[in-house]
């Protein structure tokens, strides 16, 4: 009686370690923001396609001669103000996106979300 109580009393801290470990490595897993930077210089979005996660924020700086902007493509949904020379504009991410800058349509970039 007294060995099938030790060998119960061995499982449940066995099972409470693994339970243990498995939540902190679920912790760990978690992820952690990161922040992109988009350059506009030369009349070009670089770099041109970004891959991200769910949570990132991408920041835009205008490095060109030129004022630009940063909006999405398909709907509209979201457009940065205009951006002079030297200035910035962010962003957190939550889904894949095509976006152009509407005063210079041929400049296109590309946020995929991972």
């Amino acid at each position: 009686m007294r060995k099938s109580l030790s060998i119960l009393k061995n499982c449940i801290y066995l099972l409470f370690s693994i339970f243990l470990l498995n939540s902190c490595a679920n912790e760990t897993a978690k992820h952690i923001p990161r922040v992109y930077t988009v350059e506009i210089k030369q009349m070009k979005f670089q770099p041109a396609e970004l891959i991200v996660q769910k949570g990132d924020t991408v920041v835009w700086i205008n490095n060109d001669i030129v004022a630009h902007d940063v909006t999405e493509e398909s709907g509209k949904a979201w457009t940065s103000s205009l951006m002079s020379v030297g200035q910035s504009w962010s962003l957190v991410v939550t889904q894949s996106v095509d976006y152009y800058c509407s005063i210079h349509v041929v400049m296109k970039g590309k946020l995929v979300v991972q």
